[in-house]
């Protein structure tokens, strides 16, 4: 079970290189397969995938307890990444209504989007030497890129999308992050392994490329902000871009 690399992959290396390739042509066929699929057929495809990345978050999280830690406290993995929404969202998609489903789908198609494609591009944390832990990661991150298809589909088909409550659905998401990141910090006191969900512990310099600069000159708070506020204008970036498309489709 615990099968491992004889050389960890690098980031940008061969292995990656070819993962991003084949990850490109899987959601170009993705794109096409569901060019002309209903609304219903693509929120089953988003609860599939939801309840297909919480099952395998299941297993990761055993896996990780038993071959990572070998049963040492941690709270490293803990599913309240930025990128853990996508599992948590897509799975309720079919049980949210009206509004909520839309933030839902909002959510999906821009901040998720824009999450998993960072992760793909900088995957530091992504390259373990554990087989089973790598594949997961990997396949994880090409599926919130499917989900975020599947989500601005059916916005197109509804010909509408409002970013605010998305807005506030990734904030309360951070809200939280940061709540587990100052409990995890008063019971372990242990940079090894206390949260850092969505990266914005207040009690350690961030580990992100440029933040970690920021962080240096600035201070933890203000790295921070300027963190979130990246993330925010990335997904309204993008949800412009896809609001513009979407008019397209109208006319």
């Amino acid at each position: 079970m615990n099968c491992t690399f004889t050389e960890t992959p690098r980031p940008c290396g061969p292995a990656h290189i070819l993962i991003l390739l084949g990850i490109a042509a899987l959601l170009i066929l993705f794109r096409i397969a569901v060019q002309n699929a209903r609304e219903k057929t693509l929120v089953r495809i988003l609860s599939g995938c939801g309840l297909f990345m919480l099952a395998a978050e299941v297993f990761k999280q055993w896996f990780v307890i038993r071959y990572v830690y070998a049963g040492t406290p941690s709270m490293w993995f803990f599913p309240w990444q930025l990128c853990s929404m996508a599992m948590y969202v897509s799975a309720l998609v079919p049980v949210l209504k009206g509004k909520a489903q839309e933030a839902a789908l909002v959510f999906l198609s821009t901040f998720s989007a824009i999450g998993a494609v960072f992760a793909l591009a900088i995957p530091d944390d992504m390259m373990r030497p554990q087989i089973l832990l790598f594949v997961h990661s990997f396949l994880y991150h090409a599926l919130m890129l499917v989900e975020a298809i599947a989500a601005l589909r059916i916005l197109c088909l509804r010909r509408r999308a409002s970013f605010p409550p998305a807005l506030v659905l990734f904030l309360a998401a951070a809200a939280v992050a940061e709540g587990i990141n100052v409990i995890s910090h008063l019971l372990i006191h242990d940079v090894r392994h206390e949260a850092n969900m969505f990266y914005i512990t207040p009690f350690y310099p961030s580990t992100q490329p440029v933040f970690c600069e920021i962080a240096a000159h600035a201070g933890i708070f203000v790295e921070i902000a300027v963190y979130l506020g990246a993330i925010t204008l990335a997904a309204f970036l993008l949800y412009l871009a896809e609001s513009l498309r979407i008019k397209r489709k109208t006319k």
